[in-house]
């Protein structure tokens, strides 16, 4: 029988390196989520405490702005509104402080929980459950590839929820305040004279930096974490669960040891998500130990417990992926 009969064609595409399937790979778990109701649903809900600091800045700045040269007086009591505006923006943290960052990282990372607990069966779970991960191995790439592309999914999700909302409020403080506050603290590269002006070129503030350092934390510690649990649970009922007593109950549990029974520091370092709190708060230049250093463990030891479980995590997904039979 001639080959024609058999309706096979050759393939007459450009061959690309095993390097692009990592995209390709993350591109196909980007758009099972992209189809669900329910990630569109969480992600909205996650939203709200960026529109709750986002309009915030506005309202409060608006509200600044039309009562700067107002006083009220009530009997013999006279105010000036703006200065208790102020007070109310340093009180909400709405000042474009790092504590200001730290506190949306923490709040926006509840909402992050919970979309990755539910999107970690789906992105790799499933793959294990339904033996598709089988076909993704039997092409020309590597397991390290595989694994580079769900971390990337996962990292997508990360930085959609945290970085990227914290950067939007970076900038617009900025446009609030004015441009200096973006390069405020910055490191001067030089200036030049154009056309008898002179032109300064200088670094973003240290800060833009801290906050891009802040979500690197999150999106190396959750991806790894997310996809090694999920390669072990791969439903999404025993994901949730686990996931619940990782980030809620033992948090919980270790400041009940530490807050009530007064237990030594270090058992907050079971504590994954207060790790990249300390973590956070320190390339933020937040003070990290809050009013009671006493209470939490070095900023070192956080990073070396994030470390060991990023390299345990690593090293469970190699073998995990290296037991599963492949025909080629």
């Amino acid at each position: 029988m001639e080959v024609s009969l058999l309706r096979y064609r050759p393939w007459r595409g450009k061959l690309h390196s095993p390097h692009k399937s990592v995209w390709t790979i993350a591109r196909i778990s980007l758009m099972m989520m992209f189809h669900r109701k329910i990630f569109w649903v969480m992600y909205s809900l996650g939203l709200f405490i960026f529109l709750m600091y986002f309009f915030g800045q506005y309202l409060l700045d608006w509200a600044e702005t039309t009562t700067a040269e107002t006083t009220i007086s009530v009997g013999f009591i006279r105010t000036e509104p703006a200065r208790f505006i102020e007070v109310l923006r340093n009180v909400l943290k709405f000042n474009g402080q790092p504590e200001m960052y730290r506190n949306f990282f923490w709040w926006q990372g509840s909402m992050v929980m919970i979309v990755l607990a539910l999107a970690g069966s789906i992105l790799v779970g499933n793959d294990f459950h339904f033996g598709s991960l089988p076909f993704y191995l039997s092409k020309p790439l590597g397991r390290w590839h595989y694994l580079g592309g769900k971390c990337l999914a996962v990292a997508v999700f990360v930085n959609l929820m945290t970085t990227i909302p914290a950067v939007i409020l970076f900038l617009q403080v900025g446009f609030l305040k004015s441009w200096e506050y973006a390069v405020e603290g910055g490191y001067s590269l030089g200036s030049w004279t154009i056309a008898g002006e002179e032109w300064h070129l200088r670094l973003p503030n240290p800060l833009f930096f801290g906050i891009l350092g802040y979500g690197l934390v999150l999106t190396v510690c959750l991806s790894l974490l997310l996809v090694a649990t999920a390669g072990w649970l791969k439903r999404t009922v025993p994901m949730v669960m686990v996931w619940t007593t990782v980030f809620f109950f033992v948090r919980l549990l270790t400041a009940a040891l530490v807050d009530g029974l007064q237990y030594h520091p270090r058992w907050r370092l079971f504590d994954m998500w207060n790790n990249t709190n300390l973590l956070g708060s320190a390339l933020l230049q937040v003070n990290p130990y809050g009013p009671r250093p006493d209470w939490q463990p070095s900023v070192a030891e956080a990073a070396i417990v994030l470390g060991a479980v990023s390299v345990l995590c690593l090293t469970y997904l190699s073998h995990r992926i290296r037991a599963v039979e492949i025909v080629r």
